[in-house]
């Protein structure tokens, strides 16, 4: 029987199985930041353990740093420890720390690709839900908790049971104004926020395939928000040809024998997923969500559901919901006004995203009544916005350019939504209080965003291109 893509990898990286049937396995990567990692260092200190491969672990600083003046010390204390401690700590143990400053700093999931150190083939794990976002390079990638980075920190290795497998197929062309935030929210709509509990999602399917790198990451970046544990793609040209050349990719012979492995990676003919999903990429329109977690979504020219379609077991949730959100069952998305927009996030940060809007934008105004917030996902990516011009367009359109980190993403740092507001995000968690204490949050692609940012309410982004 031929294996998946999950299958080739997992099986290569067993180190060994145990009679539970968990398996010890190989992690090729870690990825630290400054929020979960400090409790990881303080175990080791108490075991009097070292890092066993410090080489194999980047760190960054992100979750909780602001995103103007970095020069300036951190105003908020607990950032400031925190910060601090990553930058303490990576000194002792002799890890690469790509700190505020460095011109390699970002958030930890836009700064692995781009730098070539995600690759296919790899197992990735970093204490972060959005881990899977490298799954769209073709690794196994996945969040981990406190308690797993130290034993990854002590061993490089993880004590893990195989999840079930979903394979996820969107056949088909995009319509006008659709992008990959748009695909993954509809699958989200479909499926459930908890739809994929349990399992490993495989994307695939020609609009996947025709998806570039950036877009790819998106699509994985959000398998968490349907209780996957995480989400792949299979590697092919528009993999490679994103990898060659960036600073830790494999060179000349190097290069050569990593892409004869990384061409094998994909799921064989007769392979065997327990759940196969088939979408027709021509049903998805813009999405937004309108609830307080990511599969409460519709199309931007849908209507919040009524009672009598929502089913009974779930009445009383979808109620808070909406009365957390100020909004009434069966009224249209669509005109709904907006207060703030945030283009940023593990998700929407890098600089397609940013192009895209820019391209949008250009030429236009934000209304007066939005403020609208533009965050890089790295340095690396503000250094090319700003040599390209795109800084320009946002400063004549009105928006914010701010420098790298998660920014609003999370209500960790100064870049809070205050109470009562709506704000279009193009980030990828809409619960109650993530973007600040009783803020509102509508998940979005970056276009459906930047035209909110012009009309100052919700807008169906076909009209205006």
């Amino acid at each position: 029987m031929g294996k998946t893509l999950f299958e080739k990898i997992w099986d290569r990286h067993i180190v060994k199985t145990i009679d539970s049937g968990l398996s010890v396995l190989y992690i090729d990567k870690h990825f630290i930041h400054e929020v979960t990692s400090p409790q990881a260092f303080s175990g080791l200190k108490q075991r009097g353990i070292n890092v066993f491969r410090p080489k194999q672990i980047v760190a960054t600083a992100d979750h909780n740093v602001p995103t103007i003046h970095q020069e300036l010390p951190i105003k908020e204390e607990l950032s400031r420890l925190q910060v601090e401690a990553l930058k303490k700590n990576c000194a002792e143990f002799g890890i690469e720390l790509y700190g505020l400053g460095h011109p390699y700093q970002g958030i930890v999931h836009v700064i692995g690709p781009e730098l070539g150190i995600t690759q296919p083939g790899m197992t990735i794990v970093c204490g972060d839900s959005h881990t899977s976002t490298h799954g769209a390079f073709g690794a196994i990638a996945f969040g981990i908790g406190t308690s797993e980075v130290e034993m990854v920190m002590a061993t490089q290795c993880l004590l893990q049971s195989k999840p079930k497998l979903m394979r996820i197929n969107v056949e088909g062309p995009l319509n006008k104004g659709v992008v990959s935030k748009d695909i993954i929210l509809y699958i989200i709509s479909k499926i459930s926020a908890s739809g994929a509990t349990g399992y490993f999602v495989e994307y695939a399917g020609s609009a996947i395939r025709n998806l570039s790198m950036e877009a790819r990451m998106t699509i994985c970046n959000m398998s968490i928000e349907m209780g996957a544990r995480g989400g792949m793609i299979a590697p092919d040209e528009t993999t490679f040809n994103y990898i060659k050349g960036r600073l830790f990719a494999p060179k000349d012979k190097a290069w050569d024998k990593k892409i004869s492995y990384w061409s094998t990676l994909y799921s064989d003919t007769g392979a065997k997923f327990d759940k196969e999903i088939h979408i027709n990429a021509a049903d998805i329109g813009p999405m937004i969500t309108y609830g307080t977690n990511p599969g409460m979504g519709i199309s931007v020219t849908g209507h919040v559901p009524t009672l009598n379609e929502i089913a009974a077991k779930e009445k009383p949730s979808f109620e808070k919901s909406l009365q957390y959100m100020g909004l009434e069952p069966g009224i249209n998305i669509k005109g709904q006004k907006v207060d703030y927009v945030f283009i940023g996030s593990c998700t929407n940060s890098r600089i397609e995203d940013l192009r895209m809007v820019a391209s949008f934008v250009k030429g236009k105004k934000k209304a007066n009544n939005v403020e609208v917030w533009v965050v890089p996902g790295s340095k690396q990516v503000e250094k090319q916005a700003i040599e390209e011009g795109i800084h320009k367009v946002f400063e004549e359109a009105g928006f914010n350019l701010r420098q790298p980190g998660c920014s609003a993403c999370l209500g960790m740092n100064e870049d809070k939504i205050p109470a009562g507001k709506y704000c279009i995000s193009t980030s990828n968690r809409n619960f109650e209080g993530r973007q600040g204490q009783n803020a509102r949050t509508m998940l979005a692609s970056p276009l459906t965003a930047a035209a909110a940012a012009i009309t100052g309410e919700v807008t169906d982004v076909r009209e205006l291109i």
